[in-house]
């Protein structure tokens, strides 16, 4: 079966890919290129033997996304990652976060309605929840005001696809993601941002190589056992995992609605300090970092419950935030050599 994977050169996506043709099917990436490179593509083919198709296209671009399905009319799933996703950056440049992550996200949707059956995994986001009232996060927790333009766009494409799956043959998994680190135990693929990271853990690493002078702690003053925000930090190959568990449910026509949402994490927060804690065990650096206010759009915690993805899905997180942290940590020091 051919599955098209938006966005599939960059972190997320690039690990599903590998998972993907792990399991055999066949795969073909679109990704404009704006966050990583063409040489995760050896990477991938280095893992698994096969190099996926590929084809540069901004899914921004309505005539080449048309034109894309005209060529390739025999895709059997869409698992669409492509989107810009730094809390911070939305909230300094809104505009972009709205014409990328849901344009995007629209012409998918047009050209797969017109299909007699279409299957469709949405790369969301646990930032849907805002500042959720009680912890852990259940699928049933009411969806809070946006605290940043990017989840916003997360939480309007929720309900873009939910409309659409109501009128049409397409069938849908929300995926809301915790937080996503680590990289293959290879260290063939991994995370590399273009330009300053944006998410905490590619930060660690590139101070932890002295690429960075420090990395700075946002906020201290937190209600929280330390002081620090407290995330639900998951192994990307985990993650990778369940969207292929997600897309074999709809493929087989396991799904119990039209639309259904799973949260993706590991049941269990960690501070800012204690990853960072967790970093100095693992390489045997002390990582130099310093105290700076709080960044606006950021929330005080967020951790998953797992129990419907772990019962319905049959999928359970399995690495601990140390390997996570030891994959990252090997991935840094082969990209810098």
């Amino acid at each position: 079966m051919k599955i098209l994977v938006t966005g599939g050169l960059g972190f997320i996506g690039s690990h599903t890919v590998v998972e993907l043709q792990n399991e055999g099917f066949e795969v073909v990436v679109v990704d404009n290129l704006s966050n990583t490179s063409l040489g995760v593509l050896d990477g991938i083919q280095n893992i698994t033997g096969v190099k996926p198709a590929f084809e540069k296209i901004d899914l921004r671009e309505k005539d080449k996304v048309q034109d894309f399905f005209k060529r390739h009319d025999d895709i059997a799933g869409v698992i669409h990652f492509a989107a810009s996703k730094a809390v911070g950056e939305s909230v300094e440049n809104p505009l972009l976060y709205y014409e990328n992550n849901i344009s995007a996200l629209i012409y998918l949707l047009q050209e797969l309605q017109q299909k007699p059956e279409a299957n469709f995994i949405f790369s969301s986001s646990c930032t849907v929840y805002g500042q959720a009232e009680t912890m852990p996060i259940t699928e049933n927790a009411s969806i809070q005001t946006a605290m940043s333009p990017y989840g916003n766009t997360k939480q309007i494409g929720e309900e873009i696809i939910t409309d659409t799956v109501k009128v049409t043959n397409i069938n849908a998994i929300l995926l809301r993601y915790f937080n996503p680190i680590g990289s293959h135990p290879s260290a063939e693929i991994g995370e590399l941002p273009l330009g300053v990271p944006q998410n905490l853990v590619p930060f660690i690493t590139q101070t932890g190589m002295g690429l960075r002078a420090e990395l700075s702690v946002y906020g201290n003053d937190y209600p929280t056992p330390d002081g620090t925000a407290i995330r639900d930090y998951i192994h990307v190959v985990d993650l990778a995992k369940a969207h292929v568990i997600a897309l074999q449910r709809l493929l087989n026509k396991k799904n119990e609605t039209k639309v259904e949402t799973f949260n993706l994490g590991t049941g269990t927060g960690s501070s800012v300090l204690e990853v960072i804690e967790t970093f100095e065990k693992v390489s045997g650096n002390k990582l130099p970092y310093k105290i700076v206010g709080r960044r606006e759009g950021d929330i005080t915690s967020a951790y998953a419950s797992t129990e419907k993805a772990n019962e319905v899905l049959g999928w359970k997180a399995q690495s601990t935030l140390e390997e996570a942290m030891a994959s990252a940590w090997k991935w840094e020091q082969k990209v810098r050599m």
